[in-house]
């Protein structure tokens, strides 16, 4: 089979690219969203230039995605873009580097992950981040290489969107600043080197006056998340994240990669790929060091897997690895296929925080009467609360939960009477807000293989 596509490279890495954006569409509109799906749709009604919890790219990608459709495949349209362009400009620079058996076989390994099959699947600031880190990557490397103008520009603009897609974009910034000092110090000289910093300032500026404006809070925010106060290690949080890497990149081409990484000294000595390697290594070894003290999640670090599946593509070459490369895409498209059925069909064991909402939120419509007010327990059912009632209300949070956008737009004497959606009883602490409180209605449903969780719907009125 591989040596059919190899055939045609070129041709066939287009199919593979294309012919994944229609599956993963089609496949999307059959997925209720997740809550923080939810959250961030309910952004792109409310644009700015920084939100609490993340830069504000994702909100402007699927403002624009809205024009198109506002349904489940529609929010998760910006997932299939980004993927799509990203696993493009992966074979552009792959080719660019090598040859085009290695920029085929890079696309086939950046398609056939868990990884990335979740990245068309779940709308996170990932998918845009994953986007601009490729572009960057690629007129970066055209930049530092070529020495063009217009890929210096190119590569300043699209690290500005990079960084306004999530903050863990900063560490791009560290791999240019290494492969520079350690390699090509003249660039330091270079004009055009001084354009892409401008151009990147003056993308960034809007989120960075946001956020003086409001005294730091996304940093802060973001610092705090991932960090500890402490300083403990906790050594089975580390083992835990490392071996996720083996999952989501498949366990052959994740030991294949950290392998020849660690080993073989020809990374530092041949200068495309110790900048492709740094590109991996130091997203990696980051997350590594961070995975000592507090957990991770395991798509923290995917950017590094954009560099990695090039990296990986060309050891399988280079090294002569054939079975090897079948092993590990058989793997990889098995792990892939046992994820793609787990969410269509056994949701509720997969991501069981998915599941159910959507119908909750129908049945507290049958409730709704004229001059209600709607409110969630946490930020993500009043999201769901937004996004599937009829008209898209304005919702807010009754109860107390953790500090999110919604407590940044907050009005005072914002609680109405209404109805409220939680995903525990909440009589009592409902009664602490309102005078009157009664159950009206609840759905409960499957969680797990045998588990059933239940949400709950309240009227409220006479706020105390």
């Amino acid at each position: 089979m591989l040596e059919l596509l190899h055939k045609s490279p070129t041709k066939n890495a287009y199919f593979i690219i294309i012919f994944l954006a229609v599956f993963s569409t089609i496949y999307n509109a059959f997925l209720p969203l997740h809550g923080d799906e939810a959250y961030y749709w309910m952004w792109s009604r409310h644009l700015q230039t920084g939100y609490y919890d993340h830069p504000p790219m994702i909100a402007y990608m699927i403002y624009l995605t809205n024009f198109i459709s506002e349904s489940e495949w529609g929010v998760r349209l910006i997932n299939v873009i980004s993927l799509t362009l990203s696993a493009l400009y992966i074979f552009k620079l792959a080719r660019e580097m090598f040859n085009e058996k290695i920029a085929l076989n890079s696309v086939i390994i950046f398609s056939s992950v868990i990884l990335v099959h979740a990245g068309f699947i779940i709308t996170t600031p990932d998918s845009p981040l994953i986007l601009f880190w490729t572009l960057t990557l690629y007129y970066s490397y055209k930049a530092i290489f070529y020495g063009k103008t217009k890929d210096y520009a190119l590569s300043g603009i699209f690290l500005g969107m990079m960084m306004l897609s999530k903050y863990t974009a900063i560490l791009f910034v560290f791999v240019l600043l290494i492969f520079i000092v350690l390699k090509k110090r003249d660039i330091l000289t270079n004009i055009n080197f001084y354009l892409s910093v401008i151009l990147a300032l003056i993308v960034v500026s809007p989120m960075l006056w946001w956020n003086y404006q409001n005294d730091w809070v996304s940093f802060a925010f973001q610092l705090g998340h991932g960090s500890t106060k402490t300083f403990e290690i906790y050594p089975h949080l580390f083992f835990e994240f490392f071996g996720g890497q083996f999952g989501i990149f498949s366990p052959v081409f994740t030991a294949v990669l950290f392998y020849f990484l660690a080993k073989d000294k020809l990374y530092f000595k041949d200068n495309k790929l110790f900048f492709l390697s740094l590109s991996v290594a130091v997203v990696l070894l980051f997350f590594f060091y961070k995975g000592f003290y507090t957990r991770m999640a395991l798509n923290y670090t995917a950017p590094a897997y954009i560099g990695g599946a090039i990296l990986t593509a060309y050891i399988f070459e280079s090294y002569k690895l054939k079975k090897t490369f079948k092993a590990g895409l058989a793997i990889a498209l098995l792990l892939t296929v046992v994820g793609r059925i787990g969410f269509m069909f056994y949701l509720e064991v997969v991501q069981d925080r998915m599941y159910g909402n959507k119908e909750a939120v129908q049945l507290l419509q049958t409730h709704v009467k004229d001059g209600d007010s709607f409110y969630g327990d946490h930020l993500t059912i009043a999201a769901y609360l937004k996004y599937y009632l009829k008209g898209h209300p304005d919702t807010e949070v009754a109860l107390p939960t953790r500090f999110s956008q919604y407590d940044m737009w907050r009005q005072e004497n914002f609680l109405k009477n209404g109805l409220v959606l939680t995903r525990d009883p909440e009589e009592l602490r409902l009664k602490e807000l309102y005078k009157d409180v009664k159950l009206v209605d609840s759905l409960t449903i499957k969680k797990g293989l045998k588990s059933k969780k239940t949400l709950y719907i309240y009227r409220v009125s006479n706020v105390k």
